[in-house]
């Protein structure tokens, strides 16, 4: 489960590598945030090369989204199994015309999705992925 000020490392290759969660979306008082939901985030650690870095002259922090992919919180599923990971994991999103969540200009994910992103609408995130449990 992860909240506000909670630390996330970014599993993709956008250019950003840590974030630090500012909101959870999906309602007012909305606490906490689980596998799949959506975070407002700011960008802490990005490459030097990338868009999301400071040292280009300009010292503004960047606002993205981000979907949680992994958490160290246990994840249940439908037939009482449960899953847990190791690190805390998200990978940067982008809204389109059609109002369908879909990753950022990323060709890879380096982390293994849960086969339950399809159910969730995030198909093309799941072939992106190196494995799917």
């Amino acid at each position: 489960m992860l909240q506000n000020e909670s630390i996330l490392e970014v599993m993709d290759n956008s250019g950003a590598k840590v974030i630090k969660v500012i909101r959870c979306l999906g309602g007012s008082n909305r606490r906490y945030s689980r596998i799949g939901d959506l975070v407002t985030a700011s960008v802490i650690k990005a490459d030097p090369e990338s868009n999301y870095s400071k040292s280009k002259g300009k010292e503004r922090i960047k606002i993205v989204k981000a979907l949680v992919v992994a958490t160290r919180w246990q994840f249940r599923r439908q037939n009482n199994t449960w899953i847990k990971f190791s690190k805390n994991c998200a990978v940067l999103v982008e809204t389109k015309k059609e109002k369908k969540w879909s990753p950022i200009v990323i060709t890879r994910v380096f982390v293994p999705l849960l086969f339950e992103f399809d159910q969730w609408g995030y198909k093309k995130m799941l072939s992106l992925a190196p494995e799917i449990l």
